[in-house]
């Protein structure tokens, strides 16, 4: 059976009701738009964006976030790529809650920490550490950068997965 629908039609139901796998969707992947909107301030997350690749999610993103905005700086991270933490409520800390994600091995790499100070606003960078996996990050960060507040969650994103603008980008902010 057909539908007038077009979205119904690409769900490719069965005609028999038997339950069967589910299709692959036809959407672009998801990417993290954070943006810097100071010279020296620190770069705070402004949205999501779709798109292929992180090329086309950077171009994407300064068109959606830095037509209206006044920014120094931008950048973009798959979703995928974000690990974030329990969201906490009233004075717990997310710090307070054990992540029990990957353990230590190989090589340490950069890791990006962001924090959620206060509820309705955006998560907002803090600093970077250096650590062996997500784990041993968490555990640099809360040494590093816990607040006397409440942090409601973290997220940690390796360097690596970020592609960000550089110093020959700033002319593309300029008016």
């Amino acid at each position: 059976m057909k539908s007038l629908d077009p979205r119904v039609n690409r769900l490719e139901l069965p005609e028999t009701g038997e339950l069967s796998p589910r299709v692959a969707l036809d959407q672009l992947p998801t990417f993290e738009v954070f943006l810097q909107l100071k010279e020296g301030k620190p770069f705070q997350h402004a949205g999501i964006v779709h798109a292929s690749d992180e090329e086309m999610a950077f171009v994407l993103a300064k068109e959606q976030y830095s037509r209206r905005l006044t920014c120094t700086g931008l950048f973009v991270v798959g979703t995928q790529n974000v690990r974030v933490s329990a969201y906490t409520e009233g004075e717990q800390c997310a710090y307070d809650i054990e992540p029990v994600q990957d353990g230590t091995g190989g090589a340490k790499e950069s890791y990006q920490v962001f924090h959620l100070l206060k509820r309705g606003k955006q998560h907002e960078h803090v600093g970077g550490v250096e650590a062996h996996g997500y784990r041993e990050a968490f555990i640099a960060a809360k040494a590093l950068f816990r607040p006397e507040k409440p942090v409601f969650n973290v997220w940690m994103i390796k360097s690596t997965h970020i592609l960000s603008s550089g110093e020959e980008d700033k002319v593309i902010w300029s008016t």
